[in-house]
């Protein structure tokens, strides 16, 4: 059985930038994809404010924050050196200032927001990350790293409300990055599409970028 569960849904940034860390550290787990609209009593149980993504260790221990499961796995392991390419103001910014105005512009009804004006502030946050990709390649140097994964989801969402309108801004550092991300084997793996778990489901174990279903007398 996998020592640990991660209660996950795939769309979710949150949730993808987790599933990331957990995959390049080799983190083996038990995946329980979940329904928002019928969240499953595990999770409830596990984490009763109900949002993903959230790991229970094999200890028993909860994790309940996207950042937070990244680091516990990389800290576990970090072979492609994560952990030293980290921004915490770069993180704070997309996951306060950016995502305020990408939830604002893709949910107006939501919000009764004025999706123009969100588009166009969020759109700054989006230059100041071509400029420094365009330095470097990546945002904290020549390699993927913590900052990257931690912001590539939101950007992806962000880019897909109007994808003609995305592709039509001079962000040619930012666009290529995107790109390259979306494209990897690394990222098509997490996207793994995966039944809502219920209690008594076969489960499905992700060891690194592997996806094992594995039948209950095995488990």
């Amino acid at each position: 059985m996998a020592d640990h569960i991660l209660y996950s849904f795939r769309r979710c940034p949150y949730a993808m930038r987790a599933r990331l860390a957990l995959a390049v550290s080799g983190t083996r787990y038990e995946l329980r994809e979940v329904r928002l609209s019928d969240k499953p009593l595990g999770l409830l149980r596990a984490s009763p404010k109900g949002t993903v993504p959230v790991l229970q260790t094999a200890s028993g221990a909860i994790i309940e924050e996207s950042l937070a499961i990244m680091r516990w796995a990389l800290e576990a392991q970090d072979p492609e050196g994560w952990l030293t390419r980290v921004d915490p103001e770069l993180i704070s910014a997309n996951d306060g200032m950016f995502k305020h105005h990408l939830d604002r512009y893709k949910y107006p009804d939501r919000y009764g927001s004025k999706p123009d004006k969100h588009r166009a502030d969020g759109l700054h946050f989006l230059q100041e990350l071509d400029s420094r990709i365009a330095r470097a390649g990546q945002l904290c140097g020549t390699k993927q790293g913590f900052t990257d994964t931690a912001i590539m989801p939101f950007v992806r969402q962000f880019a897909a409300v109007d994808r003609d309108w995305f592709d039509a801004q001079r962000l040619p550092s930012l666009q290529g990055w995107l790109a390259s991300h979306l494209a990897s084997d690394r990222f098509a793996s997490v996207m793994y599409r995966a039944a809502p778990w219920s209690e008594g489901d076969q489960p499905i174990i992700v060891d690194g970028f592997k996806h094992i279903h594995q039948s209950h007398e095995l488990v």
